[in-house]
């Protein structure tokens, strides 16, 4: 194939006393900022503070990172970290796993409504969309450190990636512009429908359905499961979206049991503001955000320790035997 597109993006956009700042770092940053900025925008409805609201940004932001290297350390990378276990907590070796971000995030609102006496479906419902937003600001992070690839392909954008043979699909752009959709579809969704948990099940059926005919594309490496870990998830997740959406079709008709509680609106006069530690907690979160470079640990300093050297000769990165991902030519 004569065309295309031939990658050579720094993942890295800084380096500050050795501590290198990744683009995909950067997106979890946005991402964090965006849902904070989104529960502000509607927490007199939703029955929040602007304390409470940054206590929930702060519970979300922690939740998805604890989520996401979870499921990483114990599906895609389990080999490496039982021989180094202490290198688990490490974010800024890399690795972590969108699922787990999906799972660590649902969590820890399930969490903060059940500490907090709040809505769980009304924040899902909520939080959802700005969470669209952060799937997609994070698949440009993962097209830019170019670590997932797709099958080699002669389309005309494919594009050829550092650390693969051939020209590829840009998967992770495809299921980036698809979350962009999804983001605008759930918009609609929380305008026409306003039964409590709509929008919720609607993200988590067309999220993981549609990711399902994209990870089609992808050069998946295995695992344990035959079908690559992220795709047998998409399947998982798909099958609780479908089972969502038949109890949101049951709620809307009256016909199922319970009633799903509804915010009570706050009145202006009594919100609060946040405390001046929370701010400065969640801001710190958002710096710490930006040292997280890519969904894989093992190779890291072999595929950048090229462009920065401090990757290779820092005790942030320890002396151990390093190796590229099953996928890797």
């Amino acid at each position: 194939m004569s065309g295309g597109y031939v990658h050579n993006i720094d993942p890295v956009f800084a380096d500050l006393g050795g501590v290198h700042l990744w683009w995909y770092g950067l997106g979890f940053a946005l991402g964090f900022f965006e849902i904070q900025r989104y529960l502000l925008r509607h927490h007199l409805r939703l029955g929040l503070s602007k304390r409470e609201v940054l206590t929930l940004s702060t519970a979300i932001a922690i939740g998805v990172l604890a989520g996401g290297r979870a499921i990483e350390v114990a599906f895609d990378e389990w080999p490496f970290y039982r021989t180094n276990p202490a290198l688990i907590p490490w974010f800024w070796l890399g690795g972590m796993a969108t699922h787990g971000l999906l799972i660590g995030a649902a969590a820890a609102t399930g969490l903060y409504a059940a500490v907090r006496k709040k809505p769980f479906l009304a924040l899902a419902d909520t939080l959802v969309i700005p969470g669209a937003f952060l799937m997609s600001v994070g698949r440009i992070g993962n097209f830019i450190d170019g670590q997932i690839v797709g099958h080699v392909t002669d389309v005309w954008w494919a594009v050829r990636f550092p650390y693969a043979d051939g020209f590829r699909h840009p998967v992770v752009l495809y299921d980036g512009a698809k979350n962009l959709l999804l983001m605008w579809f759930l918009l609609h969704v929380r305008r026409t429908n306003p039964t409590p948990g709509a929008v919720a099940a609607r993200f988590v059926f067309w999220y993981a359905f549609l990711r399902i005919f994209i990870d089609l594309f992808r050069d998946y490496p295995t695992h344990r499961l035959a079908l690559g870990t992220g795709q047998t998830l998409n399947i998982v997740m798909a099958s609780i979206g479908v089972v969502l959406l038949i109890r949101s079709r049951l709620r809307r008709m009256g016909k199922l049991k319970g009633v799903a509680l509804a915010p009570v609106p706050l009145r202006p006069e009594n919100d609060v503001p946040p405390h001046w530690t929370q701010q400065v907690a969640f801001y710190a979160l958002l710096v710490f955000c930006l040292a997280i470079p890519s969904n894989w640990t093992q190779d890291i300093p072999i595929r950048y320790g090229g462009r920065h050297a401090g990757l290779t000769h820092s005790r942030l990165y320890p002396p151990i035997n390093w190796a590229p991902p099953p996928s890797s030519p």
